[in-house]
């Protein structure tokens, strides 16, 4: 009976000891309502790491993935990867040399995609062919200060509307640059036929609709304090423009990068917050189309760690049909140093790709977790698909594409 005790003994504190690495403040939201992913793939460049920005979903039914391989400033090429609705690779081009080189975003056109960056630390617009990739024009724009870059694009009846920065203060940040903002009208063949200052309002212009023939931009605040939103006319004339952001304990930082209009005008950003929060959180609103504010919500960690160590950083998002939207995240510990686990694969230090679903009042639909046993997932941009369904631009050291479930 002795040793039977001993056994018993052991036993217990085995599992209590055992339990206790893992840790028992995590406590994962569940949602019945989410949906799952059906499949993911991931497709790399020439350098040692391939990071997408900005996905499409095409009129084809196939999904373009825009960003860079290698790293700036010396390894980056543009790298652009068009996949078909399965995400099997259909072409991918690597369109610069190695260098200080910039992939931001894209938009289709009836004869092709307009690919958004820069190209040796200067503006690029890229025309390439829809089937192969193949380019067609290569614009540059030489003749804005500094380290400068074209971030976002859309169609007007003229030719083109452009967002961006100039004189980049950190050049090297392939988000926020602390640079000065600046919107650009381009006519089809590629010429600037005007530009607008906007740098009093936004140090970076980040994104850009049409809506009705009127421009709705967005982007960050000079040192990233505020949310940044302006509407013009058709000719660039600011209309209004706004700010909107958080004051807790003297914490300001809010940096915006998606932003989406719905049929109705209703405008939705999305972006991170570090005011009021324990660390990073993922910082959303909806705005009506004279620029008030109709609801905001910060929303993060949502495998219940200790919101001390999670990051929540928010990058893109799209409106639906509801009225509401879905946002896009990563969500993780950035350094490490908390490193916990709960169950047995999760770890803190895991990053996961992190959807959150709002309704029209912005009430939480439901949130979503995803990742796989291979490493780092960070969700990097949405869009929606005609299935009901979206698809994901996932960072895994890769372009990496993952199909979400309608919804």
């Amino acid at each position: 009976m002795k040793h039977q005790y001993s056994s018993l003994l052991l036993i217990a504190v085995f599992f209590f000891f055992g339990c206790r690495k893992v840790n028992r403040d995590c406590n994962e939201n569940f949602f019945s309502n989410a949906p799952q992913s059906s499949w993911f793939t991931s497709h790399g460049g020439s350098g040692e790491e391939a990071h997408g920005h900005f996905i499409l979903n095409c009129s084809d039914g196939g999904f373009l993935q825009i960003g860079e391989t290698g790293f700036i400033p010396n390894s980056a090429r543009l790298f652009v990867v068009k996949t078909n609705s399965n995400g099997e690779l259909l072409w991918k081009k690597e369109y610069s040399s190695a260098g200080h080189n910039l992939g931001n975003s894209a938009i289709e056109t009836a004869d092709s995609y307009i690919i958004c960056g820069a190209i040796n630390q200067q503006s690029a617009l890229l025309k390439v062919d829809k089937s192969t990739g193949q380019l067609i024009n290569e614009w540059t724009f030489p003749n804005f200060s500094g380290n400068n870059a074209i971030e976002h694009i859309c169609e007007t009846n003229l030719g083109y509307a452009a967002v961006g920065y100039q004189n980049a203060e950190d050049p090297n940040n392939t988000f926020f640059t602390e640079g000065n903002g600046m919107l650009l009208f381009i006519d089809l063949n590629g010429n600037i036929t005007s530009t607008v200052d906007i740098n009093p309002y936004m140090a970076q212009g980040y994104r850009i609709k049409n809506f009705n023939n009127e421009l709705i931009i967005s982007g960050l605040t000079e040192g990233a304090n505020d949310f940044a939103l302006i509407k013009t006319n058709a000719n660039g004339d600011i209309l209004w423009n706004k700010t909107f952001g958080e004051n807790v304990s003297g914490n300001t930082a809010h940096h915006c990068f998606g932003l989406d209009v719905n049929s109705d005008g209703d405008i939705f950003l999305t972006g991170h917050t570090v005011s009021g929060v324990q660390n990073w959180d993922t910082y959303t609103m909806k705005i009506d189309n004279s620029g008030n504010q109709v609801w905001k919500k910060i929303q993060g960690n949502p495998r219940g760690f200790n919101p001390k160590f999670i990051h929540d950083e928010a990058w893109g998002i799209k409106a639906t049909a509801d009225g509401g939207c879905i946002v896009v995240a990563g969500t993780g510990d950035e350094y490490g140093r908390y490193n916990r686990r709960c169950g047995d694969n999760e770890s803190s230090n895991t990053w996961r790709v992190y959807l959150i679903k709002y309704n029209a009042l912005g009430t939480l639909d439901w949130e979503n977790t995803y990742t796989s046993n291979d490493g780092d997932w960070a969700g990097e941009d949405i869009d929606l698909t005609s299935d009901g369904g979206a698809i994901v631009a996932v960072d895994n050291g890769q372009f990496g594409f993952l199909k979400i479930n309608p919804f």
